[in-house]
């Protein structure tokens, strides 16, 4: 059966999540409003009252959507009131029910043959509604009978998000997870991406919405050669996800575990990619980007051998406060403490000099081969660093030294990303000078070139805990 369309408008609880703020263009005048100061209740006659206008009864359908009245409901749909009216902006009963945060007015339509995605003036369904007032129960309801966001062109600033992605281009039957849990692989759009997916309890815990959403607003805004390119997002249909560029090198984690400490040219090479990542963050304008994660698993490896920063679940901007602070101890985090600064760890204010703290135990372990430390407490985490067990031969001049500095306790005494830069290209000069100097000399002392053959591959087979890349 066709739903019946009137030239009135409901206009009680709340509208549309993408109607448009008043003043704003919202299509063709309307023919009529209704006046509800005399609804007539369930039980009454549908004669006029008291000389007021009678009320029809797809109108009071909405009313008592409107109101979670689930009896009045089942006796108009009893009598043969069309569960699927629509009033002149395409505003139905689902629409009304799921606004106003009521499953079971929810289920109670659905169950009685209301239409599961109907689209309003604007483009909005019932999910979309309930998504945009948090109505997770409805959300469960909706999602249980396969309601769907339709998407669509939507007016002035409440159009689709240009990094919306439509979920069903996503292709997961070839997916595979990817080292960092909450990732899996996908096909989009002839392309292989990464995709964050958000877990089903979601949208019942606030921090997580609100983290997402920050990680969104921070991802529209990333542009840099070291930073994971965001490519797009799925926020108009459940369940929620981020799409990134896929890396299938894997991260930086799953790297030093396969080959352990690794060749001073490389670790430099790597340092530096993800100190030019880091200082693009840290730089950005008008506020700097702390990634407050920074650690070996959140640093992924191209095609080409660079490395770029990922994951910025729980980053932060860095307000004109100039220094933010945790509303929870870390202790109520769910993250890893090993490579996190003293000053985040004890719950006190810090600023972007957490990141530099964390940079210095990844340099590090890059020349050690191994994880930072094996467990922290609050007793030593403000004094506590790893020590330095590799051979002092296997650090070039002046990388010890900017460690050191990267951890000191007192965070104005660690240098900044950019001067990290300066400092680690001066290293990796060096280093490719003294590359140069030794081969140019063997070629001119071909017995020399043959002793330091023979040196290198003994001293090879004798660090065997430390093998190269």
């Amino acid at each position: 059966m066709e739903s019946s369309r009137s030239g009135v408008r409901f206009g009680l609880g709340r509208q549309s999540s993408l109607k448009p703020p008043e003043g704003q263009d919202e299509g063709p005048e309307i023919e009529a409003d209704v006046s509800f100061k005399n609804i007539v209740t369930v039980g009454e006659t549908d004669d006029a009252v008291d000389g007021e206008p009678e009320i029809p009864s797809v109108i009071r359908l909405m009313y008592m959507a409107k109101d979670g009245n689930v009896d009045g409901i089942m006796d108009l749909l009893n009598c043969g009131t069309d569960v699927n009216f629509r009033d002149i902006d395409g505003r139905t009963a689902l629409h009304i029910a799921a606004c106003q945060n009521f499953a079971d007015v929810v289920e109670l339509l659905l169950k009685n043959g209301s239409k599961i995605d109907p689209i309003d003036r604007w483009g909005s369904t019932p999910l979309a509604d309930a998504i945009h007032y948090k109505n997770n129960e409805v959300i469960k309801v909706l999602d249980k009978y396969g309601a769907k966001i339709q998407l669509v062109p939507r007016f002035g600033s409440f159009e689709v998000p240009e990094y919306e992605i439509d979920s069903q281009e996503l292709d997961f039957s070839d997916s595979i997870q990817i080292t960092k849990g909450t990732f899996r692989s996908a096909s989009w759009r002839g392309i292989k991406v990464a995709v964050k997916t958000l877990g089903d309890d979601f949208l019942d815990d606030e921090d997580k919405v609100r983290a997402f959403r920050d990680e969104l607003a921070l991802l529209q805004k990333i542009r840099h050669p070291n930073v994971v390119q965001f490519l797009g997002a799925v926020t108009q249909s459940s369940p929620m996800m981020i799409v990134t560029e896929y890396l299938p090198k894997g991260d930086l984690r799953d790297h030093l575990k396969k080959n352990g400490a690794l060749k001073s040219a490389i670790a430099v090479k790597f340092a530096l990619d993800i100190a030019r990542g880091m200082s693009y963050l840290h730089e950005n304008k008008p506020e700097a980007i702390i990634h407050r994660d920074l650690e070996p698993s959140n640093i992924l490896q191209d095609d080409s051998g660079h490395l770029k920063v990922a994951d910025f679940g729980i980053s932060k901007f860095l307000k004109l406060a100039k220094i933010v602070k945790e509303d929870e101890p870390l202790a109520g985090q769910d993250t890893s403490c090993r490579y996190v600064a003293p000053e985040v760890f004890l719950n006190k204010g810090y600023d972007t000099k957490v990141d530099v703290f964390s940079f210095s135990l990844i340099l590090q372990e890059m020349f050690e081969g191994h994880p930072p430390f094996s467990s922290r407490t609050e007793n030593d985490a403000k004094k506590e660093r790893p020590p330095f067990r590799a051979s002092p031969k296997l650090y070039p001049r002046g990388i010890k030294q900017l460690i050191e500095e990267c951890w000191s306790e007192n965070p104005g005494d660690r240098p900044t990303f950019r001067d990290i830069i300066r400092r680690l290209q001066t290293i990796q000069n060096n280093l490719s000078q003294k590359r140069h100097w030794k081969v140019g000399s063997l070629k001119c002392f071909p017995s020399l070139e043959a002793i330091w053959k023979r040196e290198r591959s003994e001293s090879s087979s004798s660090l065997s805990s430390h093998p190269s890349v």
